[in-house]
């Protein structure tokens, strides 16, 4: 990928998580993808913020859609790197958050969330 795929790919990345269809997102990550959040610390507190395996992210982020009825996602912007695509968005509540998705191959290896902090 790479070039005008990775706003291709952030863009039904978005429209996945905003029609709320986990399986639709995660049919973009490997069976043993990782995911690293400071949220997923503070919703599965046993995890220390790493999600491991397609199992684990399903429970994980079916549990995240219903604790946020309203969830939705604006992409403010994509930076693409050589495997890594890096997704700017603003969510439901105003926050701006970034996703960071590592490839291998056609599906996400690894991901990580950071959320904006106060400066």
């Amino acid at each position: 990928m790479g070039g005008p795929g990775w706003t291709d790919f952030a863009a039904k990345w978005c429209a996945d998580w905003n029609a709320r269809d986990v399986e639709r997102v995660l049919a973009h990550f490997h069976d043993d993808a990782v995911f690293t959040s400071p949220l997923a610390a503070q919703r599965v507190p046993e995890s220390g913020g790493t999600v491991r395996g397609k199992a684990a992210l399903r429970a994980y982020w079916t549990g995240g859609v219903r604790a946020v009825p309203d969830l939705h996602f604006t992409i403010e912007g994509v930076f693409g790197g050589v495997d890594t695509v890096t997704i700017l968005y603003r969510n439901q509540a105003g926050l701006r958050v970034t996703e960071t998705l590592r490839f291998d191959g056609d599906k996400v290896r690894e991901g990580y969330a950071a959320y904006e902090v106060a400066v």
